[in-house]
């Protein structure tokens, strides 16, 4: 198995996508991780790239948080669409940043990654509540490169 495959269990993979589920319950933002081996770019950059790929900043109100995981290169990197980038306060993303790396230098993988969906989940609900008729744009699933 690939340390991809190896960085979360079954169980704990459902965990996060069910902390995503509960994140953007009250929110029309959207919220994607992503786990890959490696990358060569620089981080944000290919932070970026799977953004795109993953056709997160086609939501309709530029609202979409991906958490973006080099396993083998032990970084990560949060990106956020344009619509959040600018109403959230200067220091949110270095600060949810700060709080995914304290629990995974302590080894709590799960932990880091459902801590920081569930407090980029009360970003976006503050900033883009959930409205009637908004509808879940994209899958709610890991996606893995």
């Amino acid at each position: 198995m690939s340390r991809v495959e190896d960085f979360l269990t079954t169980e704990e993979e459902q965990e996060i996508v069910d902390a995503i589920v509960t994140a953007e319950k009250n929110t029309s933002g959207e919220i994607r991780v992503h786990i890959e081996a490696h990358t060569r770019l620089d981080l944000l950059d290919r932070a970026k790239e799977v953004f795109h790929f993953l056709k997160m900043d086609n939501t309709k109100e530029e609202n979409g948080v991906l958490l973006y995981i080099a396993v083998n290169d032990q970084k990560f990197a949060i990106y956020g669409d344009k619509g959040i980038d600018k109403v959230v306060p200067a220091n949110f993303w270095d600060t949810t940043k700060e709080g995914i790396q304290k629990d995974f230098v302590a080894g709590n993988f799960k932990e880091g990654i459902i801590n920081g969906v569930l407090k980029a989940g009360k970003e976006l609900e503050e900033h883009f509540p959930w409205m009637h008729g908004d509808t879940n744009e994209l899958s709610n699933e890991i996606s893995k490169g």
